[in-house]
Parts: structure tokens; C-alpha cells; sequence
């Protein structure tokens, strides 16, 4: 049921680990595997690596700030570390990252020389300007993603930032530069709050923003690409859930990371997730986890084809939950009203904006037509 051919890798289920410091290493990653993921994806692998900054990792109960940056074994030193993580077999993804085509390619041939599955090409970091101005560029991500592809017979995956005015166009660049697929988003650039009592940001820099908070960003961005070119896609950005994991398939993509969740609540989060979806498959009758791909895209529209229609807001007869009237708060044109115990909707007043659909509890609104 969620065995998944991704890139002609043949993974027992969807959910892959992302890259990042719980996947530092063979040993760490060696955890991830034996944890159940699909596929693991090492943290980001450079030719000069750095210390770390203390503090370096933000988290406020919703989403993380992480200013780490780079794995901090050198490339030759990988050549020990896959053994360790391949030891007992699973699927391990190589994430590169430089700021030139030749040095990527580099660093893909020796993952490979090292037993890697798979090149993930991390072609932007929230902490600084220049990658970030790179991933923006299609033009830039077309060289870097050919040079790679004609130094590997690996796949090539380029794990894709939504800081950039068009995405689907970087997404078209991979495709045409030979690229196996995209992964889709990395963090973004952002400051996760401010201590106000002492005047400091939870962190003393910009940093990658993972987490709930750029779910919504990372969903737009698979569908984007999804309609616009045709190409694998690994969906990534604050899944917790089956049910997020499903929302970025029936949005085209094919398989996900996860990270935070991972960081956050250990590894065991991969089994709670692939046990979510096995029971959602099996609860609504779908017998491959490939039969759930793009199914919500068809019900994805542009703006211009929105139609103006007169839908307004009804009541059904689910009790209300007690001590609500959330509805009546938030209604902004003054159609919803409570009386005793009944919700009372003014049709000539309503415009069927839908929040109220939304922000009550117990679902007892809903817009008709």
C-alpha cells in the first residue's frame, strides 16, 4: 500500500528524513533508517565546513529557527560515515551544497563514489545573502543542476527556497538541465520572535524558519510547480501529521521530508505518520498510496477563474459547542447573530466570505448555494 517508486528508488513508504542535524552522521542517520523512513537525506554537505555558533536552534511551539549551517565532516570523511549508515541497507540521499557548478558536481561524484542513492543539491540558505540570491536565479540553478548531472549517474534532486518571485520557472530550469526531480521548500529567511523584556530576538541572526509556519508556503509551492511543469516532486515545510503528509501528495507530490517534527518529538515520529496514512488509505479504500497524487489540484484554481456566485452562510442542526459565538465575533458584516441558544443567519446581510465555516468548532456553518 505505501510502497513508492521515487526516481527509481524503491521506498517501503512515502516519508524521508530531511537533511539536517539529526542527520549528521552514519550513526544518526543509521537511527533515522532503522526509524522507518523511506530514505534519509544527510545534512548538507560542503567543502569547507565551520564551527558551529552557540545558541543555534530556536523553538516556540509551533515552528524552529536553525542557524546551523553545514555538516561539519569534511567530504573525505564521508566515505566512513556511509558505511555506517548503509550497514544495515536503507535508502540514503547525499544533500550537497556550494556556490559553484563545479564544485557541486565535486561533491555529487564523491557521494557517489560513497555509496549514496541519490543527490539532493541545497541551492539556498536562509542565513546568507549569496546562496539565497542564487536560488532565485533560474539561469544559476540550470548550470549548477547540468554540471551535476553530467558528473553522476545518480538521480538529482534540487531542494527548491520559496524566496524567489517565480518558482516554477527555477522548476522548469532543473527539468531542462537534466534534473531528476525537486524538493520543495527549504526553510525560509526569517526571525522566529523577539524576547521583548530584553530586548533580543530569540536568535542574534536571520536563520531558515521550518515548522507549522511555512506549511501553507510549502503547499503553494508543490502545487505551483505541480501545474506548471512535469516533474517528481518531494513535498517538505511543517509536517507533523499523515494528514499533512497527504495534503503535499494530493497536491502533487510524490513523497515528503520531515524535520522539525523529527527534531522536535524524535524519530518515532515517522512511524506515527506512516501508521496516519496506512489508516487513512484503508478507512477511505485507496489501495496505493500513488492513487492519492494530485487529486485535490483539479479543484485548484487561478483567481480569474473564481466565480461570483451568491453563496451564503447556513445553519444546520448541530448543537452549538457551549459558550462560543466565535461566528458572531468574527462575522465582519454583522449577518450572524445568537439568540438563547440558536444561531440566527441574515441572509441579506451575508456575502459568503466563509470565515465563519472556518472559526466555529463544531461545524455547524456552511456556505450554500
Amino acid at each position: 500500500m505505501l510502497r513508492t517508486n521515487f526516481l527509481g528508488m524503491e521506498l517501503e513508504n512515502p516519508v524521508i528524513i530531511a537533511a539536517g542535524p539529526w542527520n549528521r552522521d552514519g550513526k544518526a542517520l543509521k537511527e533515522s533508517i532503522e526509524a522507518g523512513a523511506g530514505a534519509v537525506v544527510t545534512e548538507s554537505i560542503v567543502s569547507d565546513t565551520m564551527l558551529d555558533v552557540r545558541p543555534r536552534i530556536a523553538y516556540d511551539g509551533y515552528g524552529a529557527q536553525n542557524i546551523r549551517l553545514y555538516s561539519d565532516i569534511q567530504i573525505e570523511g564521508w566515505e566512513h560515515e556511509m558505511n555506517i549508515a548503509k550497514s544495515n541497507g536503507g535508502i540514503v540521499i547525499a544533500s550537497v551544497s556550494a556556490h559553484t557548478p563545479s564544485e557541486l558536481a565535486y561533491l555529487a561524484s564523491k557521494m557517489e563514489k560513497f555509496g549514496a542513492d541519490a543527490i539532493e543539491l541545497s541551492v539556498s540558505n536562509p542565513m546568507g545573502e549569496s546562496l539565497e540570491v542564487v536560488a532565485s536565479h533560474a539561469e544559476v540553478v540550470f548550470e549548477m543542476t547540468k554540471e551535476v548531472v553530467s558528473s553522476v549517474k545518480l538521480p538529482v534532486i534540487v531542494k527548491l527556497s520559496q524566496n524567489t518571485t517565480n518558482i516554477s520557472k527555477v522548476a522548469k530550469a532543473v527539468k531542462a538541465a537534466g534534473g531528476s526531480g525537486v524538493s520543495a521548500i527549504n526553510t525560509v529567511r526569517g526571525i522566529l520572535g523577539v524576547d521583548i523584556e530584553n530586548a533580543a530576538p530569540m536568535l542574534s541572526t536571520y536563520g531558515g524558519i521550518s515548522g507549522e509556519y511555512i506549511r501553507p508556503l510549502g503547499l503553494a509551492s508543490v502545487a505551483t510547480i505541480a501545474q506548471t511543469v512535469d516533474i517528481p516532486i518531494c513535498g517538505i515545510g511543517g509536517i507533523g501529521s499523515g494528514r499533512n503528509a497527504l495534503e503535499y501528495m494530493m497536491l502533487g507530490a510524490s513523497v515528503v521530508q520531515i524535520g522539525t517534527a523529527a527534531m522536535i518529538n524524535g524519530r518515532t515520529e515517522v512511524r506515527k505518520i506512516v501508521s496516519e496514512i496506512e489508516s487513512w488509505l484503508s478507512e477511505n479504500r485507496i489501495e496505493s498510496i500513488e492513487q492519492v497524487k494530485g487529486r485535490a489540484l483539479h479543484n485548484l484554481k487561478s483567481f480569474d477563474e473564481m466565480k461570483i456566485e451568491p453563496a451564503v452562510s447556513t445553519v444546520n442542526g448541530v448543537p452549538c459547542t457551549e459558550n462560543c459565538g466565535k461566528c458572531v465575533v468574527s462575522c465582519m458584516y454583522h449577518a450572524i447573530e445568537k439568540e438563547e441558544n440558536t444561531i440566527k443567519v441574515d441572509k441579506t446581510k451575508c456575502t459568503g466570505c466563509g470565515l465563519c465555516t472556518f472559526v466555529c468548532p463544531a461545524k455547524k456553518l456552511k456556505l450554500a448555494w
